[in-house]
C-alpha cells in the first residue's frame, strides 16, 4: 500500500497520496485547486547515511561569515527601529538592503512588490493585488554552490494523506 507523492505548480506544493493498490499511472487532481497536470515525485523513504545528507542539505546554502552576517544584521534592525510606517519606500529600501547585505537574490515577485512599493503605491492595493506574498513564497532565492542559475524555493509540503 503505497504512499505517492505529487507536485501542484500553481500552488508551488507537494501532496501526498494513498493508494491501496500499486499504482504508477494515475495522477490525481489538485486537492487545493483542481490542477490536472500534477507531477509525480520520488518520495524520500529511507536514508541509509544520515551524515552524508545533512552535509548536502548544508551545501545548498552559500557559506556565510557570521560576525559580518552579526553585525550587518544588527545594523538593519537599528534602521528598521527608525522607519516611518506610513513611508512604504523606506520598508523597500530597507528589503533590498537585506538582499544587498545577505546577497541573497529577491524572487520575482516580490521584486514586483518592492518596485511598486518604491513608486509610492499603496502597499494594502499591492496586496489585495498580488496576494500575501510572505506567507505564499520564499522572498529570495538561493543560490548554491556550483548551482547553473537561480534555485527556487522549496514547495510547501502538505502533510495531510489523501485517496488516490
Amino acid at each position: 500500500m503505497p504512499i505517492y507523492e505529487f507536485y501542484c505548480k500553481p500552488c508551488h506544493t507537494v501532496y501526498k497520496f494513498f493508494s491501496r493498490t500499486v499504482n504508477t499511472d494515475k495522477i490525481p487532481k489538485c486537492p487545493k485547486c483542481g490542477y490536472e497536470k500534477m507531477e509525480r515525485r520520488v518520495s524520500l523513504f529511507a536514508t541509509l547515511n544520515l551524515s552524508k545528507n545533512r552535509q548536502d542539505s548544508e551545501d545548498e546554502f552559500p557559506p556565510i561569515d557570521e560576525s559580518k552576517m552579526e553585525k550587518v544584521i544588527a545594523g538593519l534592525a537599528r534602521e528598521a527601529d527608525k522607519i516611518n510606517e506610513e513611508d512604504p519606500r523606506q520598508a523597500a529600501r530597507l528589503m533590498r538592503k537585506l538582499s544587498e547585505a545577505t546577497g541573497l537574490k529577491i524572487n520575482p515577485r516580490m521584486e514586483e512588490a518592492l518596485n511598486r512599493l518604491e513608486k509610492g503605491e499603496d502597499p494594502e492595493k499591492i496586496e489585495e493585488e498580488m496576494g500575501d506574498l510572505m506567507d505564499e513564497e520564499e522572498p529570495f532565492i538561493i543560490e548554491g554552490k556550483g548551482s547553473a542559475g537561480a534555485r527556487k524555493s522549496r514547495p510547501n509540503v502538505d502533510e495531510t494523506l489523501y485517496d488516490l
